[in-house]
């Protein structure tokens, strides 16, 4: 009888240990899809600049260094491999990006532009995906980095290699208002 018992308790460790090791498995799944969700969008954002650039270089010849920085901005952001890497090229290009729509500002046939009109709604529209990916990951990576912390799920994660995830986060400069200057 007491053998039946140690068996049947066995089985139920088991069985624990397994359905913990699935949980773990299935939050760190979650973590890199809802990565990979964040990498499509930054993509796309990535490919329309380029012709909204040029859209605004047809009208502000002379404003050199916001496309300088932006093209500089778009290449580190396209370079990046990991999330910190990511957040800090991303916040470079955004504040780059500011750079060039307060530009914008100064050119009433830009602002007229059907063509700019178009690209920055498209860019507005990624915008809002890129915000709605940035909070899924970081709400999939704080239950992921909880979960790994958590008794009993600690001792597997930690004998099985699990780690904690990074936050995409924005650096202190990139909350600041972008100053532009025109000379």
């Amino acid at each position: 009888m007491l053998d039946i018992l140690l068996i049947g308790l066995i089985i139920l460790i088991v069985i624990a240990l397994v359905f913990m090791y699935n949980g773990l498995i299935t939050l760190r799944a979650r973590v890199n899809n809802a990565w990979s969700q964040i990498d499509v969008q930054l993509t796309k954002r990535y490919e329309l600049v380029p012709n909204l650039v040029e859209t605004v270089k047809g009208y502000a010849k002379h404003e050199k260094t916001v496309f300088t920085n932006i093209t500089k901005a778009r290449t580190a952001a396209m370079g990046a491999q990991t999330v910190g890497e990511k957040a800090k090229a991303d916040n470079m290009f955004t504040g780059a990006l500011k750079s060039l729509f307060a530009v914008a500002e100064n050119y009433p046939k830009l602002q007229a532009s059907e063509n700019f009109k178009l690209l920055q709604e498209q860019l507005e529209g990624i915008e809002s995906k890129v915000a709605y990916a940035r909070q899924f990951y970081n709400d999939s990576v704080l239950e992921y980095n909880t979960k790994i912390q958590h008794l009993p799920e600690v001792l597997i994660a930690n004998m099985l290699g699990f780690k904690m995830s990074e936050y995409f986060k924005a650096e202190k400069g990139a909350r600041e208002a972008v100053k532009v200057k025109f000379d």
